[in-house]
């Protein structure tokens, strides 16, 4: 970690069930290195700590702390939001910075960048590109734990953008990265083999 890092904790969302990967995604490995080591290697330095939302009996990092969703049956991305949101409650932070395992090329100045825009206690500040939204890549209130874990008691209430739209949300947009095999798009993200075969190809000209 930096030397003055922000005193955002932070926190890789992997809680997901992979299907579509047909494996746990925190395993699977792009250039050789797994999803999960590239995304602390990646986030770490950009927040004051770090640890990972997964289930209890899934492969973890020794290295960080787990932090297990608290809804039960797979209630999706903001049930790991809500348990990042614990997880940084009981320190001095007013947010926690979240990212996916699935997105290795996410930007390294994420976390600077969205922080510049948190002017207010309560607000959800996210990343867009091109116009469109990345919400997992966020830093969220710690404030609204509560709020976020009532709504969430309602089975119907999953959709992440339908939560935003409840609270102050501010946008951060961040430039597509040129390659010499075209424009990338920071937040791709790996969910079945063939991104997999499509990221291999963008970590040759971008790492």
């Amino acid at each position: 970690m930096t030397s003055n890092p922000p005193p955002i904790p932070g926190v890789i969302l992997a809680g997901g069930r992979s299907r579509r990967m047909g494996s746990d995604k925190a395993l699977v490995r792009l250039g050789g290195i797994s999803l999960l080591d590239r995304a602390v290697a990646r986030f770490a330095p950009q927040v004051s700590s770090l640890a990972l939302n997964a289930d209890e009996e899934r492969p973890g990092h020794e290295a960080l702390p787990l932090v297990p969703d608290e809804i039960p049956g797979k209630a999706g991305p903001l049930a790991g939001v809500l348990a990042a949101m614990r997880y940084a409650a009981g320190g001095e932070a007013s947010h926690v910075a979240t990212v996916p395992i699935d997105s290795p090329f996410f930007p390294r100045d994420l976390i600077s960048r969205l922080s510049n825009n948190m002017q207010a206690s309560r607000s959800i500040i996210i990343a867009t590109c091109q116009g469109r939204e990345h919400p997992v890549f966020g830093l969220w209130s710690t404030a609204l734990a509560d709020d976020l874990a009532t709504w969430l008691e309602n089975g119907e209430n999953r959709r992440v953008r339908d939560f935003l739209l409840r609270h102050d949300v501010r946008e951060v947009s961040f430039p597509l990265i040129e390659t010499r095999l075209g424009q990338l798009d920071p937040f791709f993200n790996v969910n079945n083999p063939q991104d997999l075969a499509d990221a291999e190809k963008w970590l040759e000209v971008i790492e």
